[in-house]
């Protein structure tokens, strides 16, 4: 059967190339079809591209490189042999060939034996040198190693060879008592490079805005408290605090849909549909998977969709589908203690909403001093698209959606 040839494949409708971060098969190794063989880094996700065929892989590209959609870049052959067992018969070759060289080379017509054909060998003697006692003046054993003490005794003695001069040390770094390199190079990943790229670009391309309020907590962390137990036993799944958030800013940007809008060249595209990406840190960078029509998911829905995607983040098998489509993202510094920040836009979205740690702050409550679980959230808004008055509201109305949840419910 003929090589079966390894391309890759196409992951996205925009995407035209990607970086080959990794192998997960040894070149020479042998494979099965379908078991995954290489990590494709795109400027979105990484994917797993499983073996097309089963058979030993030849590998036609190295770890690190730029490689385009469809680009040749390996073979699968379903007839080879693993590389170890290739290399075990080139060896027996090799082992067989290179007596039969010494002693062709030596233009003795002796058969030797094999135990006398290694010595020969290995000691390089040239055996028309040797003189055979053995019957019909065959070479033996004893022959060849006679023949060598004979050599070595007659062999004029030589000066030992001098020591080829020490190697002299390049002068190190300074290196700090306890510490090990003051510096390490590594080169960065396909996904943070695009991250970068599309960080600096949508800072140069758009005016950026941001409005900040706190919420208080109570309300939200009492209903968890309260029906904690029997929500997890009747859907499967935890009662977060970001089903909240995103049924809060549904109700938000419905109010209000120039959050939910983008600007195209000189038109607003308003968009009638939530798609509402929810940032996931992983070891690769940030992802921003999206819940599609979360307006129609319930809160059981969003915290089932929200759990799966961050599964798959962090195990780096999601889809660059998950990722395409938003029209606003919510991401949750919180939960690594940032007390307040100001997020930035995830392009080409026109808003983005932050939120923070809770904390238990003095608050002034019907003219009482009294402690209340608090966030500080920061809403960043295009200010090309969207008024001040229009970002504030939407904040405020996330705000009131929050510290009164039944509201929800009732879409009042």
């Amino acid at each position: 059967m003929s090589a079966v040839s390894i391309s890759v494949p196409g992951v996205g409708e925009s995407i035209s190339e990607g970086i080959l971060s990794r192998w997960l098969v040894a070149d020479g190794s042998q494979v099965k079809a379908g078991d995954p063989l290489f990590e494709l880094e795109t400027d979105k996700a990484t994917n797993i591209v499983p073996a097309p065929a089963s058979g030993v892989l030849k590998v036609g590209a190295a770890e690190g490189d730029v490689v385009a959609i469809g680009a040749n870049i390996g073979t699968i052959d379903p007839s080879g042999a693993p590389a170890s067992a290739a290399k075990a018969v080139v060896l027996a070759e090799s082992a067989a060939a290179k007596p039969a060289a010494a002693n062709a080379a030596g233009g003795s017509t002796a058969t030797l034996a094999p135990s006398v054909r290694r010595i020969v060998a290995e000691e390089g003697v040239d055996a028309s040198q040797v003189a055979g006692t053995g019957r019909d003046g065959r070479i033996t054993k004893g022959d060849v190693l006679g023949h060598l003490e004979q050599g070595a005794a007659t062999k004029p003695a030589q000066a030992a060879p001098a020591a080829p001069p020490a190697p002299v040390a390049k002068p190190a770094a300074p290196v700090a008592p306890g510490r090990g390199e003051r510096e390490t190079r590594q080169r960065m990943s396909g996904l943070r490079q695009r991250i970068a790229q599309r960080l600096v670009e949508v800072q140069q391309t758009a005016a950026i805005l941001s409005t900040f309020n706190e919420v208080d907590m109570s309300r939200v962390m009492d209903l968890r408290a309260k029906y904690k137990d029997k929500y997890q036993k009747t859907h499967g799944v935890s009662l977060g605090f970001m089903s909240f958030f995103v049924k809060a800013t549904i109700e938000a940007i419905k109010a209000f849909p120039a959050v939910n809008a983008r600007i195209e060249g000189n038109e607003i595209v308003y968009q009638n549909y939530f798609n509402i990406g929810v940032a996931v840190s992983t070891e690769r960078g940030l992802m921003v998977p999206v819940l599609r029509d979360a307006d129609t998911l319930s809160f059981a829905g969003i915290e089932k969709a929200i759990g799966e995607f961050a599964d798959k983040a962090r195990k780096g098998t999601i889809g660059v589908d998950d990722l395409q489509g938003g029209t606003f993202t919510i991401t949750n510094g919180g939960v690594f203690g940032s007390l307040l920040s100001t997020p930035i836009l995830n392009p080409p979205q026109s808003g983005i909403l932050g939120m923070h740690a809770i904390k238990k702050r003095p608050v002034v409550v019907d003219d009482q001093i009294v402690i209340r679980p608090m966030m500080y959230l920061a809403l960043s808004y295009d200010h090309r698209l969207i008024d001040g008055r229009e970002a504030v509201s939407a904040l405020v109305r996330i705000k009131d959606c929050l510290e009164d949840p039944e509201r929800m419910l009732l879409s009042i």
